[in-house]
């Protein structure tokens, strides 16, 4: 009997070891509302493909933790919402300093053009979208978290959608629409990723040295890093000098199909208000 309960006590103090050595349970992540769940991993940033600009190389490892992303990029509708609630970021209110003098330039006041509720919001400065995203409590995703997002799943493709060439049926770009056209219309990637080649070209949170060997040499030594972000974390947007300029990705209506690879890199001023400049936020999963 005492053997038994002896065996009994080793079993159950083995047990108990066990059980601590154990990770955690997984839980369910609930995904705000409007965004998807990227999961964490590595990918090859980059082309060495015969099109490839010289920027997009050395193509190098990086690794990114976990992160929400926005399905659709960010609409007039939405962005109408926001400057109803922060009046500093009006049209007709907005600090020259935040601007190149066409922000909303199609608006009439503090409303979007007739008709386009669900287009992508344009004539939005980095600095105007960084108010937004802070605002919505997300943040730009950096410029390698949108590639990563921007491939979808898939490996070394050119595209967002594999390596067929772009056809009208694909995406919205040059000399195709010739404007805009509502979020969604095309078909999703393999993370549910809308108009991640086309439609509008989105603002990054990274710094883009251009002319510069601070670009080249960042791009090449971040090989094999966790999360790179060119110029580091933005703690105050508002602080951030209008030189080096920030990251634009992705190709737009206004743009011929070479810009809609997912390794294409090219940027502005943070204070340019494009016609076909957009964006679509971000969010950490873990703070």
């Amino acid at each position: 009997m005492f053997k038994r309960l002896g065996r009994f006590v080793v079993l159950a103090v083995c047990l108990f070891a066990i059980s601590e050595m154990l990770p955690p349970p997984v839980t369910e992540v609930e995904v705000p509302e409007g965004m998807v769940l990227i999961p964490a991993g590595s990918f090859l940033m980059g082309s060495d493909d015969a099109a490839a600009d010289d920027d997009e190389q050395p193509v190098h490892t990086v690794h990114l933790d976990a992160f929400y992303m926005d399905t659709h990029e960010v609409t007039n509708a939405k962005f109408k919402a926001f400057v109803d609630a922060n009046p500093a970021w009006q049209k007709d209110n907005i600090e020259d300093r935040f601007h190149s003098g066409r922000y909303l330039k199609h608006w009439r006041g503090n409303n979007y053009p007739s008709g386009k509720a669900n287009h992508p919001v344009v004539r939005v400065s980095w600095y105007a979208a960084m108010a937004y995203a802070e605002w919505a409590g997300k943040r730009l995703p950096t410029e390698a978290e949108w590639e990563y997002a921007a491939r979808g799943g898939l490996s070394g493709k050119k595209y967002p959608w594999g390596d067929d060439e772009p056809t009208a049926a694909y995406a919205n770009y040059y000399p195709n629409v010739k404007d805009t056209t509502p979020v969604g219309r095309y078909a999703a990637n393999g993370y549910g990723l809308y108009d991640m080649a086309g439609n509008v070209s989105e603002w990054c949170l990274d710094a883009r040295y251009f002319y510069a060997a601070s670009d080249d040499s960042f791009y090449a030594a971040s090989d094999d890093s966790r999360n790179p972000i060119a110029g580091g974390e933005v703690d105050d947007f508002r602080t951030i000098p209008t030189d080096p300029w920030r990251v634009l990705r992705g190709g737009s209506w206004f743009n011929g199909a070479h810009y809609l690879r997912v390794a294409d890199r090219y940027g502005g001023s943070p204070t340019y208000s494009g016609d076909d400049y957009g964006f679509r936020c971000a969010r950490s999963v873990t703070p």
